[in-house]
């Protein structure tokens, strides 16, 4: 059997770094005589098999014939006589088009080799332009790889495509899973600057791409507009390993900004209640998880308070507490604290090493924490008055401690190393309500 093991696994290991998963292509060979050799048919578009001992993946060499739109429209054919070489033409990239053989031998049709030194992203042919889903996996390794350019012609052939309207038939599930993807790479600005670079922002993401044309306050936004400072920020959340509902927040919580009316520009008052709106819209669009979107939400609408404790009374400070539920959910909590670091944090100028904030909130939380909601409840003999006499309870408990810290101002010492305090006991919380303007 001739078997070569290719794309990603040869590309990585070429680069030096880690190789995860080896995917092989298989010369020569039928569905039947896989399977007589123990191998477990796993491929329902095309003959994919399961190695029996090492459970690695297996595919007959085919050739793939485009027969209506989007990432799925291929009719594939793979039959004995299918070379490596028509498999390898296939694919998007020349650096995913190199094959290693059993003796260790390159076999690189599509100078992969040679991209791979000159730091290229180069798509293999004409066939690239039938696959819009190439789009945003190139954006993906740009994400990945951010020393790599891409190719002019690339560049030039997704604009195109990205014009053409094909973008329009990807299913919201595979926009949503490249995107997730590369939001998760060392460098996920790269992405979004190719997707806006080729006109694909527009189409998928129109919301964020509006960003980028939109002016900010240079006081406070001296790296320029929207669309810069929200690169910065999660290109900060992706430096500090934050799980991807945090890096989702951050592209999203200045949404709303793209909105602003024009003749208050500048200033954006009022676009934390819009940008919550949007990002639960963009959020449904794209079919995300639950967890995602509510936490989008969620950051969009609060994230202008969290900055600002150190100008906020003890019952405010409560109000932002309990709309973000955080006696039930401190964990979530503490994950919105982390994205206002990177929104502080993630834009030009002068900027502390650490979040100015994160000593008050952690202070703020401990007294918070301190109050038995339950015991509250029990003493208060009118019932209707339970949620006041918590809230009230929980704001004396701040001050007290705020003021008990304070040899300096609550919001501007320390670091957002605070670890919250243990979590309390659930208790009733008044429902979320829209978070207060800049």
């Amino acid at each position: 059997m001739r078997a070569y093991i290719v794309g990603g696994a040869v590309r990585d290991a070429l680069l030096g770094l880690p190789v995860k998963d080896r995917d092989w292509v298989v010369v020569g060979e039928t569905p039947e005589a896989m399977i007589a050799r123990g191998f477990r048919p796993v491929g329902r578009d095309f003959p994919v098999f399961l190695h029996p001992e090492t459970h690695e993946e297996y595919a007959l060499a085919r050739t793939e014939r485009k027969h209506g739109h989007g990432h799925a429209g291929f009719v594939c054919h793979a039959a004995p006589d299918v070379t490596l070489e028509d498999d390898l033409s296939r694919r998007d990239l020349s650096i995913n088009a190199i094959a290693r053989d059993a003796d260790g031998a390159l076999i690189d049709p599509y100078g992969g080799v040679r991209d791979l030194a000159a730091k290229v992203f180069r798509h293999v042919g004409p066939a690239f332009a039938e696959d819009p889903l190439r789009i945003l996996r190139v954006a993906r390794f740009a994400a990945r790889l951010p020393d790599f350019a891409l190719a002019p012609e690339t560049l030039a052939l997704m604009r195109q495509m990205s014009a053409g309207g094909e973008l329009d038939h990807l299913t919201p599930e595979r926009v949503w899973q490249e995107l997730a993807r590369g939001l998760m790479e060392t460098h996920p600005s790269r992405m979004f600057r190719v997707l806006r670079d080729c006109g694909a922002l527009a189409v998928i993401l129109p919301e964020v791409d509006r960003l980028f044309e939109t002016p900010q306050p240079p006081r406070h936004h001296p790296e320029g507009d929207a669309g810069a400072h929200v690169m910065m920020v999660i290109d900060r959340a992706a430096r500090a390993g934050h799980p991807l509902m945090v890096r989702w927040a951050c592209l999203l919580h200045d949404i709303g900004k793209g909105e602003t009316p024009p003749d208050i520009l500048p200033r954006h008052y009022a676009h934390e209640a819009r940008g919550a709106l949007l990002a639960e819209s963009i959020s449904l669009r794209l079919r995300i998880p639950a967890a995602c979107r509510e936490f989008a939400t969620l950051f969009a609408r609060e994230h202008g308070k969290l900055g600002h404790i150190a100008d906020m009374r003890p019952g405010t400070i409560v109000d932002v507490l309990e709309r973000c539920d955080a006696a039930r959910r401190p964990e979530r909590f503490r994950a919105l604290l982390d994205a206002a670091a990177c929104d502080y944090l993630g834009r030009g100028g002068e900027r502390a090493a650490s979040w100015p904030p994160a000593p008050a909130w952690a202070a703020a939380l401990e007294a918070f924490f301190s109050i038995d909601a339950g015991k509250v409840a029990r003493n208060t003999s009118d019932r209707g008055q339970i949620p006041a006499q918590i809230h009230a309870a929980r704001a004396q408990a701040v001050r007290a401690r705020l003021q008990a810290g304070a040899g300096q101002s609550p919001g501007h010492s320390g670091n957002s190393g605070d670890a919250l305090p243990p979590r309390p006991h659930p208790h009733p919380s008044p429902p979320l309500s829209q978070a207060s303007p800049k």
